[in-house]
């Protein structure tokens, strides 16, 4: 028994917000405009992005809502909410930490009956978790319509509030721009956003499908240190602690729930070791950068498209760029929804044919981890 991605629907919340319209939405750190953005911005190559927030600030979606709505649009007049018998969630920024990201979503759809619901928390990674599972469950034959979401509110993370301790800084940016890399790279670039993928046994016989011939996740976690994190602090071993480690107070003083990341770490280690990891596969399952069709990276900048290109080559395990298919600079860093981004487009694009590959490849900087996933189009 195989599984196949029949369905792929999304929701985007609002209109897109162009680069000059961040500020108005995530707020100026000390009142004050940001030198750092334009730097960034030029260096990952992101156009416009959706934020879950208005320009004044308010809520507009809480990301399990946005997870409900994408579901949704997977219904039609074959497959309802009662016909659905597993919701497989993946999330980088839940709303709470209890209950579930899972069952909040599930929560959002009244009309679905009591089924199995899993939820995936951590970072750009969770969709593919969510996807690996939903596969697995369809294959074994313990569930036959297996809604699979990634979605992420993490403008409320980003918005000004949040890194009022790093304002300090912003007065050296003009002589050492990659501290703004460092201390703001992330606020300009995450987004909002949330992707759902319908999992079913047979492929769609009324449309293209997409067959998941395998999905490999791969942590690097116990050779590598924390690169990425929310919710804590590195001590000075650079070991990371969690918020309920801190005082109450230390919660903002320290800015615990800032995103924060170590952009020489990521540097040093991000390409290199998705690389190492993409070259045992390439050998495990017997493939060459000719066997595929399309290379659907996600990447959190623009930044790092060369820096892989020219890795690659290195290697002698070179995707041509004819063959990426990348939509970061217009649909924004989704983070866990990324993957599915990409495939949603290139899905309905009309440029897909039979029997073609697609690899995907997720990277997750948090303690870097890595996910490929190899598809046919069918």
């Amino acid at each position: 028994m195989n599984a196949y991605i029949t369905k792929i629907s999304k929701f985007l919340p609002g209109d897109p917000v162009e680069n000059e319209q961040m500020e108005n939405y995530l707020g100026k750190i000390g009142n004050t405009p940001s030198k750092a953005r334009r730097i960034i911005l030029a260096k990952n190559g992101i156009k416009r992005r959706y934020y879950a927030i208005g320009n004044d600030g308010k809520l507009t979606y809480t990301n399990h809502a946005m997870a409900a709505k994408a579901v949704k649009g997977l219904f039609d007049d074959k497959i309802g909410a009662k016909d659905i018998d597993l919701l497989s969630c993946g999330t980088g920024s839940p709303e709470q930490i209890i209950p579930s990201h899972g069952v909040m979503v599930h929560g959002e759809l009244p009309e679905s009956k009591n089924i199995e619901v899993v939820s995936f928390a951590g970072s750009c990674c969770t969709g593919m978790d969510a996807l690996k599972y939903a596969s697995l469950s369809v294959e074994t034959g313990q569930s036959k319509n297996a809604a699979v979401t990634a979605s992420e509110r993490v403008s409320a993370w980003i918005r000004a509030p949040y890194f009022e301790k790093e304002g300090e800084y912003l007065s050296q940016l003009e002589k050492q721009p990659m501290l703004a890399f460092q201390k703001e790279f992330l606020r300009w670039m995450l987004s909002d956003g949330a992707y759902a993928l319908l999992v079913q046994p047979h492929p769609n016989k009324e449309t293209l499908s997409l067959r998941i011939d395998w999905i490999e996740i791969c942590s690097f976690a116990s050779k590598y240190k924390t690169c990425m994190y929310a919710g804590g602090e590195l001590d000075e071993m650079g070991e990371l602690k969690g918020w309920s480690q801190f005082s109450e107070q230390e919660w903002l003083t320290k800015s615990l729930f800032a995103i924060k990341q170590d952009t020489r770490m990521l540097g040093e280690n991000i390409v290199k070791l998705g690389i190492e990891f993409l070259l045992e596969l390439g050998e495990k399952y017997n493939f060459k950068p000719d066997d595929i069709d399309w290379f659907l990276p996600h990447l959190s900048s623009m930044y790092f498209k060369d820096i892989i290109l020219q890795e690659c080559q290195k290697c002698n395990f070179y995707f041509p760029e004819d063959k990426w298919f990348i939509n970061l600079p217009y649909i924004g860093n989704i983070a866990s929804a990324s993957g599915f981004a990409m495939l949603e487009e290139l899905l309905y694009s009309g440029r897909l044919k039979k029997g073609e590959k697609i690899l995907l490849m997720i990277p997750e900087s948090a303690r870097f981890s890595y996910c490929y996933c190899m598809l046919t189009v069918c």
